[in-house]
């Protein structure tokens, strides 16, 4: 497996130029500036290249193991977290209302991307934490917060979300977990969670469990759930750790992909737990965690296909194979035509998810102040995930594609990137359950409204295209417009529909479409800001060239999936 490369350069134009103005310092009131972001970028890479990526692949080879009812990381994983604490990049991205440093969230997605890229099992851990931490941030008692909230930040304990059980996939109104209270204002948990990330494993000495229940006499369906802190290990009245809670690890998959990561089936006997929030609040307090492991999902889709792009093009780069037609006798694979439109979509469809994810962030950090910024950003969280994620899954077959024979076989680790991917377009909520969330409570709901704001701001950017007179602003203009009226057709198409089987039979094209239609926007918007240098340097060469491919090679399947979302169910 090639080294890791973090992308500085790439942080650094997004953060500066690519939106118009420096959104670090807009984001945190001028506390930190693009400087001071790209300086702890770098940081972040230099660590995750060093300390996590030579993990990555004996811990796909080795994987977790459970013995004796004790889950054991890989050689190295728990000797990494504690890395990771010390280094302070746990409690970097936790918010200031939580005790964290409270990094802009488009920082954070940039570390996101690092930590996905360098070892993606690994990574989930942390993004676990992070969404349990925001959980509890918004719900948690004073109590809860002093207790276990501090210590989540802190990243002395780790965290989970315990949603799923054996009838209860993506119906949460299934659950069956019970919840008993008792006279000491604490609960009863019983029942059995299944496919808990993290859920046990011997990186820090406690874990904290939230988890959906059931109390008795609770409403049917999801109305009737709460949520609970359940610890690995109870905690003393003076924060001191005590005995093990009654929470057995009864197994842990053999998956796919994700060797490294401990995915947990958890049985519950009593064990005993605290609530959170209000009773029977307890979806809503879970989407706060949800919602930012989607988010998270879109950063991990950007860092795996990274990491699969940079494998494929050091090998391409460097293996002879054959002739190359039009160059010079021992040209590598990289100059055959078909191996570089391969990588040059790779690379092209890496950048375009890494924008969207510092814009997606750019638009939290701008939305507590603005309720129409926060409906773009809500709109985009489904369009992160489910987008993101299923073109991770290109990108990284298409890494083994450049591999050959070679990549379909485990030593080169290409393999691993395409296994590692793809669980991304499957948990947090499939693709199906992103798109139908996109239609119904995003389009649908406001008529339009939001995706019609998002459309005008294209147009703008078409203008600013056709303004520069050049001839890849001109080709990027003509194919972003025509892209986008196509968007408005399979948009007015939606809307005739209404809720109802026509719409939700096309909702995964329709988000697959303004995904594809923000890639190409993002690109527009790095374009404008390059034509806007007198001298473009050889970074901004590569990226006007990953423009004008993407618009070619990718925004032109805007116009394919309009007219698949206009047929509705057949």
């Amino acid at each position: 497996m090639s080294a890791y490369i973090p992308p500085v350069s790439d942080y650094a134009f997004l953060y500066r130029e690519v939106f118009g103005r420096d959104i670090v310092a807009a984001a945190s009131g001028g506390a930190i500036t693009a400087d001071d972001a790209v300086e702890i970028i770098a940081g972040a890479g230099e660590f995750a290249a060093e300390v996590l990526a030579p993990l990555d692949r004996p811990g796909d080879q080795i994987g977790a193991r459970l013995e004796n009812g004790e889950v054991h990381l890989p050689a190295g994983f728990a000797e990494a977290y504690q890395a990771l604490v010390e280094a302070g990049w746990v409690s970097a991205t936790a918010p200031e209302s939580a005790g964290g440093d409270g990094l802009p969230e488009s920082v954070g997605a940039g570390l996101g991307e690092i930590w996905n890229a360098s070892n993606m099992a690994f990574s989930l851990c942390w993004m676990l934490g992070a969404g349990a931490i925001h959980a509890l941030d918004a719900a948690a008692s004073d109590e809860l917060r002093e207790t276990y909230l501090t210590k989540l930040v802190s990243g002395e304990w780790t965290g989970t979300m315990n949603l799923t059980e054996p009838e209860a996939g993506t119906d949460l109104g299934a659950i069956r977990t019970t919840a008993t209270p008792r006279e000491d204002g604490t609960y009863s948990i019983s029942g059995q969670k299944i496919f808990i990330t993290w859920g046990d494993h011997d990186a820090a000495p406690n874990i904290v469990h939230l988890v959906l229940a059931r109390t008795p006499g609770a409403p049917e369906g999801a109305k009737g759930l709460s949520l609970f802190v359940a610890p690995r290990v109870l905690v003393g009245p003076d924060g001191s750790l005590g005995e093990r809670n009654r929470i057995e690890t009864v197994a842990i998959e053999h998956k796919l992909g994700i060797h490294a990561s401990p995915t947990c089936v958890l049985s519950y006997e009593g064990a005993t737990g605290y609530l959170v929030g209000e009773l029977h609040g307890g979806l809503a307090g879970m989407f706060v965690m949800m919602n930012s492991a989607r988010v998270g999902m879109g950063h991990q889709a950007t860092g795996v296909s990274d990491r699969a792009y940079q494998g494929a093009a050091a090998y391409a780069a460097g293996r002879l194979q054959g002739p190359v037609q039009g160059r010079a006798a021992g040209a590598p694979i990289a100059e055959h035509p078909d191996v570089r439109r391969i990588l040059r979509s790779m690379s092209s469809q890496v950048f375009a998810m890494r924008a969207l994810a510092v814009y997606v962030g750019d638009l939290f950090d701008r939305a507590e102040s603005d309720e129409d910024v926060l409906r773009m950003a809500e709109l985009f969280v489904p369009i992160l995930k489910g987008w993101a994620s299923e073109e991770a899954l290109h990108v990284t077959s298409d890494g083994i594609q450049v591999y050959g024979g070679m990549g379909f076989v485990e030593e080169t680790g290409a393999a691993q990137h395409y296994r590692d991917a793809r669980i991304i377009p499957i948990y947090e909520g499939t693709t199906a359950i992103q798109s139908n969330d996109l239609i119904g409570r995003k389009v649908l709901r406001d008529q339009g409204a939001t995706v019609a704001e998002l459309f005008a701001q294209i147009d703008e950017t078409v203008r600013a295209l056709t303004a520069d007179g050049g001839d890849l602003s001109a080709r990027l203009a003509d194919r972003l417009g025509r892209g986008l009226d196509a968007a408005r057709r399979a948009t007015d198409a939606v809307l005739a529909f209404g809720p109802g089987r026509d719409a939700s039979a096309v909702s995964v094209p329709y988000l697959m479409l303004l995904g594809t239609l923000a890639g190409g926007w993002m690109h527009a918007l790095a374009v404008v800001a390059i034509t806007a240098h007198s001298s473009p340097d050889e970074a901004d060469a590569a990226r006007l060239t990953d423009a004008d491919f993407y618009a070619a090679h990718h925004l032109v399947r805007v116009h394919a999936l309009a007219e698949t979302v206009a047929a509705g169910e057949i």
